[in-house]
């Protein structure tokens, strides 16, 4: 394994979508989530999670050390069970494991971390683990990402549809179409943001350079292999990272999200694309000594 990273990062996501819905709220009939207050929309970090494991699957299709933990089909406690197999343990006996061998933690969390990245990445929350009194169940993932919200309040559009595929035999005798709907944003820009930390990166989970760039590429590329026809013009516009000179950091994270923002182009009330936009901006002056930024879109 190479070794973990060394410094510290913060990162700022710009990302658009044009008719389509980019996260659905299945408690509103999936349509597009909205902060009720303030009607600004809003993207969840769980979301844009399973895009980034979805970039790293397509690209490195299980390749050694960078399988996903996370994904369909496997249930969780089958990838579990390799842990406890390569550890030469039983999983009917692993109340007992840490009785038997103190450092069956580390072990365990060590093959996790390094056989699956998004573990590497994000952290999880292993239930075989944790039921067996484990403390290797629980693992801090050293990146984090908050909820992404729009720049701007939006207005979801409800779109009735019809279509000749009918559900069942007895409707297809009376009609030769049904009615339905489906929830789309006309456009809207939304803002992420993350987090970086070397030192979690360090103490648990190895997370590496090579890692680490292969974060940055599937953010960037994370709506590209995810098309769909709800999300059939989703882009990230722009990525800008913030490096600290050390593992702790020089400055908190506001200070560098405060020097990042955009705002509509003079004359525009309801933006309609990028382009009603002028360009994402960085407030270098407020960048405190010791961090320095890159933008990698």
């Amino acid at each position: 394994m190479s070794e973990p990273i060394k410094n510290r990062y913060e990162f700022v996501v710009y990302f658009d979508v044009e008719n389509g819905n980019p996260n659905g709220d299945p408690d509103a009939g999936n349509m597009p989530r909205v902060d009720p207050e303030s009607g600004y929309g809003i993207v969840t970090d769980v979301c844009l999670k399973r895009k980034i494991r979805n970039y790293v699957e397509t690209v490195k299709e299980d390749e050694p050390g960078f399988e996903i933990y996370i994904k369909d089909g496997v249930p969780l406690n089958t990838s579990d069970n390799r842990a406890l197999d390569a550890v030469g343990a039983d999983v009917k006996d692993i109340k007992k494991l840490k009785k038997d061998d103190p450092a069956i933690d580390g072990k365990i969390r060590d093959f996790m971390c390094s056989t699956f990245y998004d573990v590497r990445t994000f952290g999880a929350v292993m239930t075989t683990f944790v039921k067996g009194a484990l403390n290797c169940g629980q693992v801090r993932g050293p990146v984090q990402l908050t909820f992404a919200r729009s720049v701007d309040p939006i207005i979801p559009e409800e779109i009735t549809i019809t279509r000749v595929a009918i559900t069942t035999e007895a409707d297809a005798e009376k009609k030769g179409t049904e009615m339905g709907r489906k929830y789309v944003i006309p456009y809207a820009l939304y803002r992420g943001e993350g987090y970086v930390s070397a030192n979690l990166a360090r103490k648990t989970t190895g997370f590496s350079d090579e890692d680490l760039q292969l974060l940055w590429d599937a953010i960037i590329n994370m709506f590209e292999h995810d098309h769909s026809a709800a999300r059939g013009k989703m882009a990230v516009r722009e990525l800008i990272v913030f490096k600290h000179e050390n593992e702790l950091g020089n400055a908190p994270s506001y200070k560098l999200f405060d020097a990042v923002s955009v705002q509509k182009n003079e004359g525009v009330d309801v933006p309609h694309s990028f382009t009603d936009y002028g360009p994402i901006a960085v407030d270098e002056a407020a960048i405190p000594e010791g961090v320095t930024f890159t933008r990698l879109v």
